[in-house]
């Protein structure tokens, strides 16, 4: 008869199934402990063995041995047609084991648990650490060219199926549950790793621990395949997302909702944002939601066409109405009421995501080809402390607050970035272009056609320091410009400054750059 090791932390139907299936199919079953009891107690699986009738020997240190015994790894292991290995275990009398199906312990799980009590310690998490699970399967896997390993429940059916059909799995099929085990492994023992390491930023080896959610509709174009992964430690915003109407997302449409997000995120007040090809192109404050949307959508109304939408409170009905008489791809927020949501649902097409966190990752990560850049994320605020006036005209109350909004926004634009802003709504921005005096130009000319009275008091954010005094000088020719914000550093700041003060303007630098590359 051949023979099946199973050993399973998560004891279900699909478990319970698939094992009296291969007891039907007259395997035997070897099982350890718990596993070997909840069959015992479910019935229809026979011949079932406790695996320590095959190791002669009792589970010991409060379970923590109980399946690494030569027995077990020999009849895993041993290559089928090397006659020296298969006199070895007639000699021993070692059963060959021809599957191997194990659910390991959920330290993920766990760790969610210690972050949640406090009760809990270190010494409960360790309890949850498998080591015979992983090296059992790991074996399995080694060995695919006799032995079948399974380590996802979502194959049952695919081994089912060969049997059934074949009496025995193909090559083809172990060879990808193989991989598919080496997968998990690598995958459970980083989750480890980067738990233990989570205060080292930049470790010598670095291993993602990130787990599938969905395949998406396609990548940045419709020809690129794509999927979303989420980390199973760190538990930023986009890992807990729902959405509650509408087509399934594309790769774009995640990146738009990740920049949105964070925009209307960092702030306090009922706050508002339109992002379009990951750029905002319209971002307000206002003492309500709907102020707050007013002001977003009028400063930019042409590139908010197809855009994604965030806010930071509820959708009030007044806002939820007017969305529906534009074209909007996302809505994204943290609650919805049902009242709002029956208004939104009326768009058959439009994505309405609900954010259940506000957590933000505090590294980010950039593929390039070989490698990977790591770096901390760009999460800094600045308050009314962290810049130094370098002009004769000093920043107004009201300047200052745009200002500081402004600085918030500009650095989530592509360098170079300009953000030109009046009372905590920005008018005009740009960024990606090749030089300053360029994204300059645009961010001004849009904020001036944007706002439709009083068109003096506009402020300007840039993200560098401005390498010639040309800014200041578009700055002033608009005639709009009263005051301007900027890193400073560049070894031209004098002309920078000697240039605001003849025009009138003040200037303050912040010493930090905001470069999004």
């Amino acid at each position: 008869m051949k023979k099946a090791l199973i050993s399973s932390y998560n004891k279900d139907k699909d478990l319970l199934d698939f094992v009296r299936f291969l007891s039907k199919k007259k395997y035997k079953i070897i099982s350890t402990g718990g596993t070997y009891k909840y069959f015992k107690q479910s019935g229809g699986i026979s011949p079932i063995i406790n695996i320590s009738d095959i190791t002669s020997f009792k589970e010991i240190l409060d379970g923590k041995i109980k399946s690494i015994h030569p027995n077990i790894y020999c009849g895993i292991l041993t290559n089928r047609n090397l006659k020296k290995e298969i006199e070895f275990i007639k000699k021993n009398k070692i059963d060959l084991i021809d599957i191997v199906l194990i659910n390991c312990y959920p330290f993920i799980k766990k760790i969610n648990e210690l972050n949640n009590n406090v009760n809990l310690n270190y010494n409960f998490l360790t309890k949850f650490i498998d080591i015979g699970g992983p090296s059992i399967i790991r074996a399995a896997a080694k060995n695919f060219f006799y032995v079948t390993p399974i380590i996802d429940k979502k194959d049952y059916k695919l081994v089912i199926n060969e049997i059934d059909t074949y009496g025995f799995t193909t090559i083809n099929l172990r060879k990808k549950l193989a991989g598919k085990v080496f997968n998990f492994t690598s995958f459970y023992d980083s989750i480890i790793s980067n738990f233990f390491l989570k205060n080292e930023k930049f470790p010598v080896y670095f291993n993602f621990s990130y787990e599938k959610k969905m395949n998406l509709r396609y990548g940045e174009n419709p020809h690129q395949k794509a999927s979303f992964y989420i980390n199973s430690i760190n538990k930023g915003s986009m890992s807990n997302c729902t959405k509650l109407h509408g087509k399934d997302l594309s790769f774009n449409n995640f990146k738009d909702i990740d920049v949105a997000w964070k925009i209307v995120n960092q702030f306090n007040k009922p706050c508002c944002c339109i992002v379009k090809h990951s750029i905002p192109c319209g971002v307000a404050l206002g003492n309500n939601i709907d102020e707050a949307f007013e002001k977003t959508y009028s400063s930019d109304t042409i590139s908010s066409f197809g855009g994604v939408i965030a806010m930071n409170r509820s959708i009030s009905k007044k806002v939820a109405e007017k969305i529906n008489k534009i074209f909007l791809e996302v809505i994204v927020t943290k609650n919805y009421d049902n009242e709002i949501l029956q208004i939104l649902n009326k768009k058959k097409n439009i994505r309405i995501i609900r954010i259940n966190n506000n957590v933000s990752d505090k590294m980010e990560y950039v593929q390039v080809d070989g490698g990977m850049l790591v770096q901390e994320s760009n999460l800094f605020l600045n308050n009314n402390d962290q810049y130094k006036i370098v002009t004769k005209k000093k920043f107004s109350y009201k300047e200052i607050k745009s200002l500081l909004f402004a600085q918030n926004v500009v650095k989530h634009v592509k360098s170079n970035a300009i953000v030109v802003a009046k009372e905590e709504q920005t008018l005009g921005i740009s960024g990606g272009e090749t030089n300053r005096i360029w994204a300059a130009k645009q961010a001004i000319n849009r904020a001036i056609k944007a706002i439709k009275k009083n068109k003096t008091g506009l402020v300007l954010v840039s993200d560098a320091f401005l390498p010639f005094r040309d800014v200041v000088d578009e700055a002033a020719k608009s005639g709009k410009i009263s005051a301007i914000l900027q890193p400073g550093g560049s070894i031209r700041d004098k002309e920078s400054i000697i240039a605001c003060d003849y025009y009138g303007i003040s200037m303050a630098f912040t010493g930090k750059r905001y470069f999004k590359h």
